[in-house]
């Protein structure tokens, strides 16, 4: 039989913990200290855990914690002990991003179910079935798939899948949005995003989407065999958490769609000038785009009467069943048993003849059934009792109440697991030698002789631009690298597989590995696999893992700054950009720029939009890093220097290239250190 679909509430506070369980939720999600990626939420500390999962289990709601962002290696020692802190509390799942945080849990608490989040950008079934194949249960699906994208996965998953259907929606894909970090130093990835997609550009907001809003589509959702439907707002009111899911709790317990006063309430509790379906139906544009206006208010006198409900804490209740036997010459027996599998058996005294009173069975059904004070209600007691016998109230309150004690203690206990140490990465030496410069380039028309001739160790292309071109007249000087599109499609592998299948008789002699579904895509490719940077490598675990994954190299995140690179174990080739304009989104929905192809914003920055892989936008940063002049980045460990072209010409990029290998200078109009020297908080 098919579970029936979960519903995912936030909790980014203990009263909106307690606003969601009161309100229908079948489990929470929630943070702790700064390693989650709402660090701007209330959270909690690791010593709550065990109060929070007790509260929860008491009354059948599951704890999910999300450990979602990207970690340094200093920070992995603090990361593996609230792991198993989490682990020893009863937490039932674990949200993960960053491939070190990975890599670290399954050493540290090996038997904790562990969730893909949608941090980690898992958008394809060859994503999915990565994540299975690196012992993840549960994958959060990127917010940008159509319902045929997620009933095509649903169809082929081999682990639960998990989406979401209220609540805000990030421009950019989620995990490759580099945008407040690179302009403000606050990582969207580290938990810190400044939402500069909700700034102005250009005059109006063209970054700013509606929240999402898939009510309609509750009954569809679970007719997929979605197994869980998550609703977004750790940052917002608890009678908003409130609100929003005791209206989802009713769709999915009722399986049907909202009324006109339902949609009406989830608009009222919050909405940026109305809702959004588009992706999910597929009908991408203007329309998905809106702010909060300015006069809009929280309304307050139903959030007033939300908040007195759930702080009664009395909406959530666990329905039991009785079973007494009452009989002469025999201590009494109580079974307790509720709708989740749990029975105890307790015995109390043994009954007195009675002298003028004898107990009848209603009598006794009416006092077991007084259950005040505690969390569950008597659904069903049935009592046996012989006649003629005696039994006091303390004595059947006493009997109750052990009854529902065990049943408690039942219902709390933490699962039996096994729990490893933390072991810091074994020390590898870093190259001594300067690194190789590679090239990356957006177009074919930026490739030449010129280019070339300066030898980069390697030139990465777009698959779609190598597939027509003649690479032979380049292989006694270069290699070729073919950039797989960081996102795509389920439908779009066969064709995929097939240019890796062919692409070593066209002179290409690596692939890129940009996310969890290129793994498996290149699987059985007879190509070198080189990280990208789109992997978010931050930490010496990651680099570990990676390389038990094939990899030959991997590209570092731009978000590390210096330091922290050197720092690395190097168990794997590094490589890092040192010139270019960074990538800082990119989007399912077109930009909408000027005819210039700019974004500008409120201070006159000016950001680039280019068109990316199936027709979507990619923003550049408008300054490009240079770090040629500082010469600082020739001794930190790497192997390759990366060179990343986009809006320059051919002519361009080989006198850049050129200027690096003979130390010339080429300093840009407009330059940036990027975060090379900053990093991010």
């Amino acid at each position: 039989m098919t579970k029936p679909t979960e519903l995912l509430a936030p909790a980014g506070s203990r009263e909106a913990l307690v606003a969601a369980v009161q309100n229908g939720a079948d489990a929470v999600y929630l943070g702790v200290d700064d390693f989650n990626a709402r660090r701007g939420a209330r959270n909690f500390q690791p010593d709550d855990l065990r109060n929070v999962a007790a509260y929860c289990h008491l009354r059948g709601v599951r704890v999910y914690l999300t450990l979602n962002t990207l970690i340094t290696d200093r920070e992995l020692h603090a990361l593996a002990s609230t792991a198993r802190i989490a682990s020893e509390a009863g937490v039932d799942a674990i949200l993960v991003q960053d491939w070190g945080v990975l890599d670290t849990l399954r050493r540290v608490v090996p038997d904790m179910p562990l969730h893909a989040s949608t941090q980690m950008t898992v958008h394809t079934l060859s994503g999915v079935r990565e994540a299975a194949k690196l012992g993840i249960t549960r994958a959060v699906l990127a917010r940008e798939l159509s319902r045929e994208d997620i009933a095509e996965l649903c169809r082929e998953s081999p682990i639960e899948l998990e989406v979401f259907v209220h609540g805000a929606l990030c421009m950019c894909y989620s995990g490759q949005c580099a945008m407040s970090a690179v302009i403000g130093q606050r990582s969207g990835n580290r938990g810190l995003c400044a939402q500069p997609c909700r700034l102005p550009y250009n005059g109006g907001s063209p970054l700013s989407l509606k929240d999402n809003n898939l009510a309609d589509y509750i009954p569809e959702l679970q007719k997929m065999g979605v197994a869980c439907v998550k609703l977004e707002g750790r940052m917002k009111r608890p009678e908003y958490v409130a609100a929003v899911t005791g209206i989802y709790a009713r769709l999915l317990r009722e399986n049907r769609g909202p009324t006109d006063a339902e949609r009406a309430q989830l608009e009222a509790a919050f909405s940026r000038d109305g809702f959004t379906d588009g992706y999910y139906t597929n009908r991408k544009g203007a329309g998905m785009f809106g702010v909060r206006p300015s006069n809009a208010r929280w309304p307050e006198d139903w959030f007033a009467q939300l908040r007195s409900e759930y702080e009664h804490e009395k909406s959530r209740s666990v329905p039991v069943r009785f079973a007494a036997k009452i009989a002469a010459g025999q201590p009494m027996a109580l079974l307790a048993a509720d709708e989740d599998d749990h029975m105890v058996t307790v015995t109390g005294q043994t009954p007195e003849p009675a002298r003028s009173h004898s107990v009848t069975a209603e009598e006794a059904e009416q006092r077991l059934g007084k259950t005040g004070g505690t969390v569950f209600t008597v659904e069903e007691c049935r009592v046996q009792i012989g006649e003629g016998l005696s039994v006091s109230a303390a004595a059947l309150n006493a009997l109750r109440r052990e009854a529902l004690s065990e049943l408690e203690a039942q219902r709390t206990a933490v699962p039996e697991r096994r729990t490893g140490h933390f072991t810091a990465p074994e020390p590898a030496e870093n190259p001594l030698a300067p690194p190789l410069f590679t090239v990356s380039l957006m177009h074919a028309s930026q490739l030449s002789d010129a280019l070339v001739d300066a030898r980069p160790e390697m030139i990465y292309l777009p698959a779609e631009e190598l597939a027509g071109l003649d690479l032979w007249p380049y292989l006694d000087r270069t290699r070729f690298c073919a950039l797989l599109p960081r996102i795509y499609r389920t439908r779009e592998e066969g064709m995929l597989r097939g240019f890796l299948m062919e692409a070593p008789r066209r002179g290409v002699s690596a692939v890129s590995i940009g996310n969890l579904g290129h793994i498996q895509l290149t699987s059985d490719c007879e190509l070198e696999k080189r990280g990208d940077i789109s992997l978010n490598v931050f930490n010496s675990a990651a680099i570990r893992l990676l390389r038990e994954q094939g990899l030959s190299s991997v590209a570092v995140s731009f978000e590390l700054r210096r330091e922290q690179i050197r720092d690395l174990q190097k168990y794997l080739p590094c490589e890092a950009v040192i010139y270019g304009k960074l990538p800082l989104m990119i989007t399912e929905n077109r930009i909408e720029a000027d005819a210039d192809g700019i974004l500008t914003d409120r201070r006159g920055e000016r950001f680039p939009v280019l068109e990316v892989s199936g027709g979507r936008s990619e923003i550049e940063n408008g300054k490009t890093l240079y770090l040629l002049d500082r010469g600082d980045w020739r001794d930190i460990g790497l192997t390759y220097a990366r060179l990343r072209f986009t809006t320059e010409t051919a002519e361009e990029c080989a006198e850049i290239l050129r200027a690096h290998v003979d130390g010339a200078d080429c300093q840009p109009a407009e330059l940036t250190r990027g975060l090379f020297y900053r990093g991010v908080e």
